[in-house]
């Protein structure tokens, strides 16, 4: 079959130049789609945000394919690209984590997941109150407490991902469920990472399918707007909490009906002066160290890209510690406790707050 254009020389809509370009555009646009459901339509199980955080009775054991590592890191690695991989992932957690044992059940526990990170990592584990020596990817010799305590690890599990080069790729702080946790592979594995922020990465996924927005979820201490949260020429009198989350989210709705209905949270929140905004909104904010900006571009300047993600500012403005990944009763009641009694003036670590202090 032929059409006819303006040209003398007719267009053959059979022939293989125009099959291969239509093939690639099919293609494309089916892989787009892919890639937005996987991001933003997927659902999840309930497991993954509906769980008792409480320290597990009995610890819990890492999978059989995690690596039984010398932890020196620079070893591992090269073993990790011996066998045509594209990284190593070092692993911080604790062996009665009830969000670790989340990520070995709920995430490692599905085939595809688990497939896809041994055949492009090594896992190496490390326990953040641990004494043996690791030897990182500069050559230091630190103990794995201090290496976890280094790095800042504040929330079990939490994850480094190293590239083939040794350097630092994405760091997880915190539990994700597994749609999050497949980009997050994906994102290091085929080496976004190296052009685009994980933001955007995940933002240009879910940008391919247009889902109308829904309410936020309101709590009785949510101050209104105008939101004018700037603390850098007059100190606040109480310290701040935003809440950055959007509508249709499930992990937003679990945290409203859950911890935030337990009247011990509650009225630990009830201390700070709290704001919510939605993270895809440009709704006009002044931020506490006094920058005009709107809620979505103050979001994506502080890298946020899990809802619902809660961070916390002293009287002076100064960000203390933030909650961006999976929180139940437990976790989020510790991090209160923290902000709420001034333990961040004198512990700047939350990690060694929670040692001193027996939680």
């Amino acid at each position: 079959m032929k059409k006819t254009t303006g040209n003398k020389h007719p267009v053959q809509l059979g022939c293989p130049y125009l099959r291969r370009i239509l093939f690639w555009i099919v293609t494309g646009t089916v892989c787009l789609l892919v890639q937005a459901t996987t991001f933003a339509g997927q659902q999840e199980p309930d497991t993954a945000f509906e769980f008792e955080d409480r320290p597990l009775q009995e610890p819990m054991e890492h999978p059989g394919w995690f690596k039984q590592s010398f932890l020196d890191l620079q070893e591992d690695l090269k073993e990790a690209l011996a066998a045509d991989k594209m990284g190593i992932i070092v692993y911080f957690g604790q062996r009665r984590c009830a969000y670790c044992k989340l990520l070995m059940t709920v995430n490692f526990g599905q085939h595809d997941i688990s497939t896809y990170t041994q055949r492009n990592f090594d896992v190496i584990p490390i326990d953040i109150w641990g004494v043996d020596e690791v030897v990182d990817m500069n050559g230091v010799t630190l103990t794995e407490r201090e290496f976890a305590l280094r790095e800042k690890t504040n929330f079990t599990p939490s994850l480094i991902f190293y590239d083939r080069t040794g350097a630092e790729a994405l760091r997880l702080r915190g539990y994700y469920p597994p749609y999050k946790f497949r980009a997050a592979l994906e994102y290091v594995a085929d080496g976004h990472f190296r052009k685009e922020s994980f933001v955007d990465f995940l933002e240009r996924g879910s940008d391919a399918l247009a889902f109308e927005p829904g309410e936020l979820n309101d709590e009785t201490f949510f101050s209104p707007p105008p939101f004018a949260l700037d603390r850098r020429r007059f100190p606040a009198e109480r310290p701040l909490a935003v809440f950055f989350e959007q509508g249709d989210c499930h992990a937003c709705n679990v945290l409203h009906s859950q911890p935030l209905g337990e009247a011990a949270i509650s009225d630990l929140f009830r201390q700070f002066e709290n704001v919510q905004l939605d993270i895809n909104a440009d709704t006009p904010v002044i931020t506490p160290d006094g920058e005009m900006t709107s809620a979505r571009k103050w979001a994506r300047k502080l890298g946020l890209f899990y809802t619902p993600s809660i961070l916390f500012f002293d009287q002076h403005g100064k960000e203390i510690i933030r909650v961006d990944s999976v929180v139940q009763f437990y976790r989020l009641r510790n991090v209160l406790l923290y902000v709420a009694g001034g333990g961040y003036m004198y512990q700047s670590n939350y990690q060694l707050w929670r040692l001193d202090s027996g939680f």
